[in-house]
């Protein structure tokens, strides 16, 4: 089934500069970036983004840390993409991450240290958790003029 999900590459993958390493993660198994841009994110935006987490806790360090820098968003496409991407990204406490994960590869970071530290795990990347999100969350940080459609070389092979 083809799906597409929301990637962000968060602000401490941005400021690490670890871009086009989590990008060629993604398109080194065969997915499919149809919209990429850099944003800003401000308070409300984090809100909307967050809007099942907002009443919790950790929320005021989450929105402190994705409004602390740029965020790249991508909308990436492919067979099972919300799985897919999701087992590329690893677990969301960096710790836990297997190595070969982009977690796994690029953070260590456990959420009772960061929790120590009042401050949000730094985790570099936000995945979409379910298909359902994955629709949400691509309808949020994209409008349609901004999803293209194109074909890579090898889908004339698996298609």
């Amino acid at each position: 089934m083809i799906q597409q999900t929301l990637v962000l590459v968060k602000p401490d993958g941005v400021k690490r500069g670890l871009i086009g390493e989590i990008i060629s993660r993604f398109e080194k198994r065969g997915l499919k970036i149809v919209g990429i841009k850099m944003v800003q994110v401000d308070p409300d935006f984090s809100k909307k983004h967050y809007s099942a987490h907002v009443a919790k806790s950790f929320y005021k360090n989450l929105e402190k840390f994705i409004t602390s820098g740029p965020v790249v968003a991508m909308a990436i496409e492919g067979i099972d993409a919300v799985e897919v991407v999701r087992k590329i990204v690893g677990s969301t406490e960096p710790k836990s991450a297997p190595v070969g994960t982009i977690r796994g590869d690029f953070a260590h970071v456990s959420l009772n240290y960061a929790d120590s530290k009042g401050k949000s795990a730094e985790n570099l990347i936000h995945a979409s958790g379910n298909k359902e999100e994955a629709e949400q969350e691509v309808s949020l940080w994209f409008s349609i003029d901004e999803l293209h459609s194109y074909k890579l070389s090898y889908e004339d092979h698996v298609m």
